[in-house]
Parts: C-alpha cells; sequence; structure tokens
C-alpha cells in the first residue's frame, strides 16, 4: 500500500547537525530564534535555527519549538498546513513553552474547540491563571538547576495529571509547570524572554542526547 501524500512528507530521516525550527504559525516566534541561536553560540556549535511553515521541512530537524501564543490559533494552523502527523511522528527534540504546552497534551480540560497533539501524557488546564493581567513572574524550583529559575508567566496553563512516564520538572502550589518526556521538554512559563537560558542550555546539551 502506498504511503499518503501528506504522510510522504514527513517521512525524510533526520541529518546530523540539523538546524533547530521554530513553529512559526503564530505566537513569539522571534524570541524563541533569539534564544537559541545565543545558546548555540555559548556551546560553539554550527546549528542553524529556522522558522517553521511546512510539514516538509520537519523531518530534516534536530528539534522544533513550539512557541506561547494563542492555542486555538496554534492548534487550528497546524491543522490547516497538514502538520500534525509530521510533529507527532517527529523523533527529534521538542520545546513546548505556554501555548505549545497546550498544544502538546493529551488532554485539555473543558476544551471542544480543538484536539491537543498528544505528545506527552499530560492533562493541562489552559489559561489556568486567568486574564493577562493575572501573569506573574516566579523564582522556580527546577529538579537539577540551582539557584532557581525566574519563570515568566503570562495566561499560562498548568498541568493538573502527569502519566507515569512523564518526569516533573517543576511544580507550584497550584500545579505542575515543566516535565520532560524522552526528548520533549514541556513548560507552562516563557523561557525565551528571560535572561536565564539554562533551559535552552539543557535542551541541546542534555535532552537531545537521550
Amino acid at each position: 500500500m502506498s504511503m499518503p501524500c501528506h504522510l510522504k512528507r514527513c517521512s525524510r530521516p533526520v541529518a546530523g547537525k540539523a538546524p533547530v525550527g521554530v513553529l512559526a504559525l503564530q505566537g513569539d516566534v522571534s524570541e524563541h530564534i533569539s534564544a537559541f541561536e545565543t545558546v548555540i553560540r555559548e556551546l560553539g556549535q554550527d546549528i542553524r535555527v529556522i522558522p517553521v511553515r511546512k510539514p516538509e521541512e520537519i523531518p530534516s530537524l534536530s528539534a522544533l519549538a513550539i512557541p506561547g501564543g494563542e492555542s486555538t490559533t496554534i492548534m487550528r494552523l497546524i491543522d490547516k498546513n497538514h502538520m500534525r502527523e509530521c510533529i507527532r511522528s517527529f523523533e527529534g527534540g521538542i520545546f513546548a513553552t505556554c501555548a505549545g504546552m497546550v498544544a502538546s497534551a493529551r488532554e485539555v480540560t473543558e476544551e471542544t474547540r480543538f484536539t491537543p497533539l498528544d505528545l506527552a501524557d499530560i492533562t493541562v488546564s489552559r489559561n489556568a491563571f486567568g486574564r493577562q493581567r493575572e501573569s506573574f513572574e516566579a523564582d522556580l524550583s527546577i529538579n537539577g538547576f540551582e539557584p532557581p529559575f525566574h519563570a515568566v508567566f503570562i495566561r499560562a496553563p498548568i498541568i493538573t495529571r502527569a502519566g507515569s512516564d512523564v518526569r516533573v520538572l517543576a511544580e507550584i502550589p497550584r500545579g505542575i509547570v515543566a516535565v520532560q518526556k524522552d526528548k520533549r521538554l514541556i513548560l507552562s512559563f516563557h523561557p525565551e524572554i528571560s535572561h536565564d537560558l539554562r533551559l535552552h542550555h539543557y535542551f541541546l546539551s542534555e535532552v537531545l542526547s537521550r
């Protein structure tokens, strides 16, 4: 049986020193690109960081960032651009933040407008802290990080349930805010707009090596 056309675009192998991609459909794309470029320079690596808008661009990446933004819009554009299966079958790293966490979930509570990507066995409550004015910053204790990470939460989601194969990295009283599943790092906050780029370092130097 021949492979469906939209899946053929997902079938190329990942090359060595492959680029890091940032899903560039909506959200804080330039901030992610800048953060990764800074960390790559600090690590002395020769890796490009590119915006990604087409499904056929995904398989050639080493990693894909799913940025913060408006989760409903991001998911609708993923489906409109036939990117769902390419993201779900992608074997490289995933760096998902804020709305990216919502998109990555298995289940989003009280959400009927879209079906998330199911990149990790997590249940997410979107906009768990209310409106934009409820945004806040906090020094966050992250497993393996010292000193605490200064995290920026903007209309942030929260993880209310994590499966047994998901490693919880950080929690606050309201719930879980950072998890890892294999090569997938999923955060409810915005490290790309922080001066602290340790999570980007961790992702590129340790998570991708798994």
